[in-house]
This record gives C-alpha cells, structure tokens and sequence, in this order.
C-alpha cells in the first residue's frame, strides 16, 4: 500500500510541473506581448463576446479539458479592467467546477455500459491503476495543474470515488484559478 509520504511526493511533484507549465505560459505570453498590442481591438471584441468565450470553455471543461482556462485568464486581462476581470474570473471557476462535476457523472454513468471494460483495458487502466494507488491526491492534481480536470473527474467517476469526498476535493480547483487568476493580472500587469 503507498504511504502518505509517496503520495504527497507525488502532489508536490505533480505541482511543481504544473506551477513550471503555468510559467512557461506566462513567460510566452509576455514575449508576444507587443506583437499582441496591434490586435489589441481583435482581442477586445473577442474578449467581450461573452458567450461565446463561455461556450467553448464550457464546452471544453467537459470534454477533457482541452484549452488551458490560462488563455481566457489573458484575453481578459488584456482588456485591463480588473472588476471585469474578476467577474469573469468567478464564472469560469464556476463553469469549471461544474464541469468537473458532470465529467464525475459522466464517468459513473459511463462505467456501467458494456463496452465500458474494453475501453477501460486499452486506455484507461494506467489511470485507473494511478486512481487506486494516489486516490484524492490525483483528482487534487487534475484539479491544480494542467492535467486534464474533467478527464481527471469522468474517471474519479468510473471507479466510484464517493462523491462527498470527490466534491471536498475537487474544491482545490477554486483555489487554483484564485491564485493563477492573481498570478496572471500581477505578473503580467507590469506594462
């Protein structure tokens, strides 16, 4: 059985690659930045079509997690308002726990079809494995770095992680996009 000290290894080591890649967006986003200036007003319009930012986010939160929620972070930190900025902070997160959420329903619902065993055999089962041996840690390290949080929740589903616990858990996500939501207005407002 894995004691407490490999699986908090693992959390801290799965961090540190998660505070790196969040760094290395940073980093690309201010490199680029001055070229970003000249489609400033292209970001702007982009920026304020609200549902369709929330669509895709959305949309991508529930299947797999595919866009970082850094890239929406950017576009409206471009647009300099910070109340705004905030606002719309707060409804990704929402959106995001949601999400997480659902993918937990999706993966419990998923796991009772027949098929299921043979998808399970050929691409899940080093995650499951994974699941079984770190447990919460895991979902704690979909939820904080950029591993994907909704494949992270549609699998914390199929092996039946009791949902009190996924739900206490899966508050770490809040927490991420409050601190990498301040990371990216203070680290990139230096303009």
């Amino acid at each position: 059985m894995e004691t407490e000290d490999s699986k908090f290894q693992f959390l801290i080591k799965n961090l540190i690659k998660g505070l790196a890649w969040f760094a290395v967006i940073i980093v690309a986003y201010l490199l680029v930045q001055k070229e970003l200036n000249v489609y400033r007003e292209q970001i702007s319009k982009v920026g304020n079509n609200m549902f369709l930012l929330l669509t895709i986010f959305t949309v991508s939160e529930i299947v797999f997690g595919i866009l970082p929620p850094e890239i929406f972070m950017l576009i409206w930190k471009t647009m300099g308002d910070p109340f705004v900025y905030t606002i719309n902070l707060a409804i990704l997160t929402f959106i995001s726990y949601g999400a997480g959420v659902v993918g937990y329903f999706i993966g419990l619902k998923f796991s009772k079809l027949p098929g299921f065993r043979t998808i399970h055999e050929r691409w899940l089962a080093p995650y499951d494995r994974q699941l079984r041996k770190y447990g919460g840690f895991l979902v704690i390290v979909g939820a904080v770095t950029p591993v994907p949080f909704s494949a992270t929740c549609m699998l914390a589903g199929s092996v039946n992680l009791p949902f009190r616990q996924f739900l206490l858990i899966t508050i770490s996500r809040i927490v991420r996009f409050a601190f990498y939501g301040s990371l990216v207005w203070f680290s990139t407002s230096y303009q």
